[in-house]
């Protein structure tokens, strides 16, 4: 346990820093899955606003070091290589 002043203050900070973390990594599963629901009903303006709307989310995230950016650029990489085969179809 903390002894000190400061490590009380930096375990209220962790703990607080903890669950905003959660929460914004909670946001970007659902902007996500989102589009990942889009592209299994295979409607592709409605996977393609989906996705339009996460990527500046993905983007936030991995600025912010809740993911890692190249994480975020794979997750792009991957649902606009499957917004585009709906396309193709």
């Amino acid at each position: 346990m903390a002894n000190t002043v400061q490590a009380k203050k930096r375990v209220k900070q962790a703990e607080v820093s903890r669950q905003r973390n959660v929460a914004d990594r909670s946001r970007l599963r659902t902007f996500i899955k989102k589009v990942l629901i889009a592209i299994e009903s295979k409607d592709y303006a409605v996977a393609t606003e989906a996705f339009r709307a996460a990527q500046p989310v993905l983007d936030k995230m991995a600025v912010k070091g809740i993911i890692h950016r190249n994480k975020a650029a794979r997750h792009k990489s991957r649902l606009n290589a499957r917004i585009k085969a709906l396309q193709v179809v």
